[in-house]
């Protein structure tokens, strides 16, 4: 399993023969004006929740690739009213999907559309497949339900949100990759704008002080699980 980092929140994962692309929000992002969205290739491309920082990429891609929306069924309805084809969850499901079983998980945030609109409630999602398994958090704070994935998947990688202000910061992340007991982490949601800025080397060694690997990709680099 290869995870690209496209900034933000934005990742493209190849698994399984599959392109997934995760909350993609590249076009606006002037960290990210390297990364040519046209070009992306996505079979799938999964929403944690319906903020522009997350949704702004979505149709162009969808509509480019013919990807599938999977997310939560408000979400999965919107696009819908746009013509693009969705598979609708909530929290607790799980379904197989051609790259692997994905699991909507329960993520403490907020979630509505740029014009005001419903967006249903935030999640994450685990993704459990031949080739490793992945936790991607979403925007979330640090939450006890987060204890619950370790009971049923073995993780070798946590997608956590480390950017502080409108997700947990460092200190919540380091406690989040215990409860789900992994110790490699990749962390996400930062230095996109001035709120959620972080210093780099306090990061890793907040990380390292538990004996745990944060890893912070520049846009466009990858590592493999």
């Amino acid at each position: 399993m290869k995870i690209t980092f496209l900034g933000h929140a934005s990742l493209h994962i190849e698994v399984a023969g599959k392109h997934l692309i995760v909350d993609p929000f590249i076009s606006a992002n002037d960290k990210a004006k390297h990364i040519d969205v046209n070009t992306l290739k996505a079979d799938y491309i999964l929403i944690t929740h319906a903020h522009q920082d997350h949704i702004l990429d979505v149709e162009s891609i969808a509509k480019n690739t013919g990807a599938k929306v999977i997310s939560n069924y408000e979400i999965v309805t919107h696009f819908g009213n746009l013509d693009i084809e969705g598979h609708p969850m909530n929290h607790g499901g799980s379904w197989n999907f051609p790259f692997g079983k994905l699991t909507y998980t329960n993520a403490i945030h907020t979630s509505s559309f740029p014009d005001g609109s419903y967006g249903g409630n935030p999640g994450g999602f685990v993704l459990e497949t031949s080739e490793g398994n992945i936790y991607i958090a979403g925007d979330t704070a640090l939450t006890m339900d987060m204890k619950l994935i370790p009971m049923q998947c073995k993780l070798d990688l946590a997608i956590l949100p480390i950017g502080d202000n409108f997700t947990m910061g460092i200190e919540s992340a380091v406690i989040a990759a215990q409860f789900v007991a992994c110790n490699r982490v990749l962390g996400y949601h930062y230095d996109t704008f001035g709120y959620i800025t972080i210093d780099h080397a306090k990061a890793i060694a907040a990380f390292k002080a538990k004996k745990m690997d944060l890893n912070l990709l520049e846009i466009g680099a990858s590592l493999e699980v």
